[in-house]
């Protein structure tokens, strides 16, 4: 009810505002202690990637990009918080306005183009944080670094966060930096990948503890892509793939206002397309694998539906603009009802 009149104010704003007005609100929050008793809901830990999930239900990457409000959000029932996409240095993305509400579709278009502080900053923010969830970092590449050097920045990044996070995702498939998703193809995912591989067993050498990775990939992958990414990422030791980013279809948003902006769509139009690729990645991985299930979920049943399709977590961004921290309790009510608890 408080969201419900909340979002009347918030969404007479842009949604960049609105975004920044909705996470400053919730940091002042958590510094009164008062947004710890937004969500009560309890639920038995859960194992994945060799890492014990205090629940299946995660915030997805871009919510947080900085790392400057992933304790906030943990106040929220969240079993982990992924923050980023962080990049080797500070870029402000592509120019505004980029950040475009389908209010009646549920649905948001966004062509940000990883506007981040850097990777610097993200590693300043987390170095001592209290957290008491599970914290991915998710990295990416510069937009101006070539795409043929691309391993080198995500390297960089790697390098950077490994101390600090629980687990690292390589983000290859935003439909907003140029090029990125060419790293989806296999020639260029096996070197990438084969190279990330590579400098985990230096750094778990180095730090003394071996950093669970994931891949995030695309909702507009085709049949014959899927099984090959899947082979790929089982090949160079991935601990997870997360499905799915956003989608540059406009299914289910034809006509609306802004369905023709460029960028990528998420929300409650994305929700077949990131199922498809879940269900199709999952009979292609090997069970070692492990599959986070992200797109489209706006009720707790969709958080149901990823895990009857394979996952063993799930996250969500662009449901909770609609719905408000209740989403989360949500979620987690449908799980433990779908599990008998």
């Amino acid at each position: 009810m408080l969201y419900d009149l909340a979002r009347k104010v918030l969404f007479a704003a842009d949604p960049e505002t609105a975004h920044e007005l909705t996470l400053e609100s919730l940091r002042l929050g958590h510094r009164l202690g008062a947004t710890r008793l937004l969500c009560k809901t309890r639920y038995q830990p859960v194992q994945c990637m060799g890492l014990e999930f205090p629940n299946p239900v995660g915030v997805a990457a871009g919510l947080d990009k900085n790392g400057d409000y992933f304790e906030a959000l943990g106040d929220l029932g969240f079993g982990f918080v992924e923050i980023g996409t962080v990049t080797p240095r500070p870029q402000p993305g592509n120019p505004k306005p980029r950040v475009f509400r389908l209010t009646g579709a549920m649905a948001m278009i966004n062509r940000l183009g990883f506007n981040n502080k850097g990777v610097d900053h993200l590693v300043r923010r987390v170095r001592r944080h209290r957290f008491k969830g599970i914290l991915g970092i998710n990295i990416g590449k510069n937009f101006d670094t070539p795409i043929e050097q691309a391993t080198d920045d995500y390297l960089h990044c790697l390098d950077k966060v490994y101390p600090y996070a629980d687990y690292v995702t390589v983000n290859i498939s935003s439909p907003n930096t140029e090029n990125l998703r060419e790293l989806q193809k296999a020639v260029a995912l096996d070197r990438l990948l084969g190279a990330i591989d590579r400098r985990r067993g230096e750094l778990a050498d180095t730090h003394g503890r071996n950093v669970p990775l994931a891949v995030k990939v695309a909702p507009d992958l085709d049949d014959q892509q899927i099984p090959v990414i899947a082979e790929v990422a089982a090949h160079h030791h991935m601990d997870a793939v997360i499905a799915t980013n956003t989608t540059i279809s406009r299914d289910g948003v034809e006509g609306m206002r802004y369905a023709n902006e460029p960028g990528g769509l998420s929300g409650a139009p994305l929700k077949p397309r990131a199922d498809r690729v879940l269900a199709a990645l999952r009979e292609a991985l090997p069970a070692r694998v492990a599959l986070i299930g992200v797109g489209g979920i706006t009720r707790g049943q969709d958080a149901v539906d990823k895990l009857d399709l394979g996952a063993q977590l799930v996250q969500f961004y662009t449901g909770m603009v609609f719905r408000g921290p209740d989403l989360v309790g949500e979620c987690l009510r449908a799980i433990a009802e779908r599990e008998g608890a």
